[in-house]
């Protein structure tokens, strides 16, 4: 479960380098925040970070941007930035998912992570599952020409609603795994903290690569 009320985390949050602030005013200017024109990929609800922390290692000609809507939970990807300063190509924003194209021009992302998010298992909270049609439609108009998104889950339920809801709306399959960790798809894999957890305990992981089918 995720830690949601951690005192004086909005505070700490508010003053952090690492943390884009009056996150708004940048929708169209991203490349000015990172002082370059490389790609930019987001992921969308980061948890404590490892994941994004270990692609801007491996991939430093790419910005990255890590969205998580919870303080506490955010507050544990600071501090890890914190003990990794030389990462210039990573930062983050504390929003809500649901504001992305406020946040974003269109064609401003190159590519977007969704690990191991909320399945919001009941049906009346279908839409607000981060692969829902709703969602899909908000990154085909955010993703630059050849852009995709990358999917992983240990939810089963989740991931036949995710594969069924990309066919619906017509993106382009371009990798697909019931077990990753077992497939030609593992190697280069970069594991989240859930990934760990959950493969740890014997779950088999998820994983979708689709894009918009332009």
């Amino acid at each position: 479960m995720r830690l949601r009320n951690v005192p004086g985390s909005r505070e700490v949050i508010a003053e952090n380098e690492y943390v884009v602030h009056d996150e708004k005013t940048k929708k169209g200017n991203w490349a000015l925040v990172f002082g370059n024109d490389h790609p930019i990929h987001v992921e969308i609800g980061m948890g404590k970070g490892s994941f994004l922390m270990e692609m801007a290692r491996l991939h430093p000609e790419i910005n990255y941007l890590g969205i998580e809507k919870y303080s506490s939970v955010l507050l544990r990807a600071i501090e890890k930035h914190e003990e990794a300063p030389e990462l210039t190509n990573l930062m983050f924003i504390r929003m809500d998912a649901e504001e992305i194209e406020d946040v974003f021009a269109p064609g401003e992302i190159a590519y977007i992570y969704l690990n191991f998010s909320d399945p919001w298992p009941k049906d009346r909270h279908a839409k607000r599952r981060l692969t829902s049609d709703r969602f899909l439609g908000r990154y085909e108009r955010l993703l630059a020409e050849g852009g995709g998104v990358t999917f992983k889950t240990d939810n089963v339920d989740l991931f036949d609603f995710s594969v069924e809801s990309a066919e619906a709306c017509g993106w382009e399959r371009l990798a697909i795994s019931r077990d990753l960790h077992s497939s030609p798809y593992a190697e280069g894999n970069v594991m989240t903290e859930y990934e760990r957890k959950f493969s740890g305990l014997g779950n088999k992981i998820c994983m979708l690569k689709i894009r918009p089918g332009r």
